[in-house]
C-alpha cells in the first residue's frame, strides 16, 4: 500500500518532476521511506486506513523526507562559489531516506499534545531497530 507519491512530494516541493529518471528515483524513494517507517510501525496499514488524519499524516513525513533527498542528493550543509556562500542546517541538510526523531514522535502511535504528562522518553539509538505496535 501506497501512502504517498509522485505527486505529493512536487505539491511540497512547489515543482514539477517530469525527467523519467528522477521520476524513477523519487518513486523508488518513496518506496525505500514508506519501507522504513513500516519496518517500525507494524500496524501502519491498519491505522492509515482507520485514521485519516493519520494517513495525511503519514503521506506528509513520506513526502518531506523525500522533498529534502531531491532537494539536496548529496547532503552538503555547505557550499562556496568566490565569496557566494550558501548554508543548510543539519536536519535540512540530511541526504538520507530516514524520517528524523522529531517525525518519528509525529508518527509514534498513541501520542498526542496533552496526553504524556507522565511518560517517560527513551532516546533513539541509531541502529537499534524498535517496532511500535499498538
Amino acid at each position: 500500500m501506497a501512502y504517498a507519491n509522485l505527486n505529493d512530494v512536487q505539491t511540497r516541493l512547489g515543482r514539477p518532476i517530469t525527467d523519467a529518471a528522477e521520476v524513477d528515483q523519487v518513486n523508488a524513494w518513496i518506496s525505500d521511506v514508506e519501507a522504513t517507517i513500516q519496518s517500525r510501525i507494524e500496524d501502519l496499514p491498519e491505522r492509515v486506513v482507520s485514521d485519516s488524519v493519520y494517513a495525511a499524516l503519514v503521506k506528509k513525513i513520506v513526502a518531506q523526507i523525500v522533498g529534502r533527498k531531491v532537494k539536496n542528493p548529496d547532503g552538503k550543509q555547505n557550499e562556496r562559489i568566490d565569496d557566494y556562500s550558501y548554508g543548510l542546517g543539519s536536519e535540512a541538510a540530511r541526504a538520507d531516506l530516514k524520517p528524523t526523531e522529531d517525525e518519528w514522535e509525529e508518527l509514534a502511535p498513541g501520542t498526542s499534545a496533552g496526553s504524556e504528562a507522565f511518560t517517560i522518553r527513551m532516546p533513539l539509538t541509531p541502529g537499534v531497530s524498535e517496532r511500535w505496535v499498538r
